[in-house]
């Protein structure tokens, strides 16, 4: 179950930095909901995780997922760039990421 929140909490920080985008291209009133919802949602999904998965291991996953989610929110829906070599090191992430939920079993 800890691990169904973790994956989630990425999800939900993902919404949170989408608000962030969604406030400095002017729509601040979807903006805000996003942010404060997303990060509420995440960092209370995060908290519940972290009591069976070791602090570094969820925090790394946690982040990385927001990591990716933020890189590819992005191309997706404002234009970022999506060469070769910006999704090779996202592979890396999610190679790091898998590897730690394998070691973390």
């Amino acid at each position: 179950m800890s691990w169904i929140a973790l994956i989630i909490a990425g999800f939900c920080e993902v919404l949170g930095v989408n608000g962030m985008q969604r406030i400095a291209t002017g729509k601040k009133i979807s903006g805000f909901i996003f942010l404060i919802g997303g990060f509420v949602a995440s960092l209370n999904l995060l908290s519940f995780a972290m009591t069976t998965i070791p602090l570094g291991v969820a925090y790394a996953v946690w982040t990385g997922m927001g990591t990716i989610g933020g890189v590819v929110v992005g191309m997706i829906f404002y234009g970022d760039p999506a060469d070769r070599k910006r999704i090779f090191f996202l592979s890396l992430i999610v190679v790091a990421v898998v590897g730690l939920r394998v070691v973390a079993s």
